[in-house]
């Protein structure tokens, strides 16, 4: 298995691999930023459901990604802050997403939350990710 220096980045791009290629599921390695991630997305909707297997340096999030008939209901997803360049937004400055169709994925103080959360509990923090 290679060496992965983003794994934000690494598990946000198979999910969007795994939708493209209409996969009924797919796994990546477990952390529990993933998990969080996984969890704002099937509370907004973009996945059916995900859970952790195994356990320790084993483990595994195995994620299925939701579908409206043959369009997966997760268009497209950005990753913005990166280990090379991390990007912190107040909370007056969170992006609305396609004019507030889409979301944005923020780790704040206060855990990981979607855009509109943080926005209505007045914070900020690092900017991880834009979903449409």
């Amino acid at each position: 298995m290679a060496v992965v220096s983003d794994p934000i980045s690494d598990f946000l791009t198979r999910l969007k691999n795994a939708t493209r290629a209409h996969k009924e599921d797919f796994s990546a390695p477990y952390s529990k930023i993933k998990e969080q991630i996984a969890r704002i997305l099937k509370e907004e909707g973009y996945i059916w459901s995900y859970e952790k297997t195994g356990e320790g340096v084993n483990a595994v999030i195995k994620v299925r990604p939701k579908y409206t008939g043959p369009t997966p209901a997760l268009k497209d997803l950005k990753r913005v802050s990166r280990p090379g360049l991390r990007r912190y937004v107040g909370s007056d400055d969170i992006p609305k997403v396609l004019g507030g169709m889409g979301i944005t994925i923020l780790s704040t103080s206060k855990g990981i939350m979607a855009g509109h959360s943080a926005r209505k509990q007045n914070i900020g923090g690092e900017l991880l990710a834009l979903v449409w």
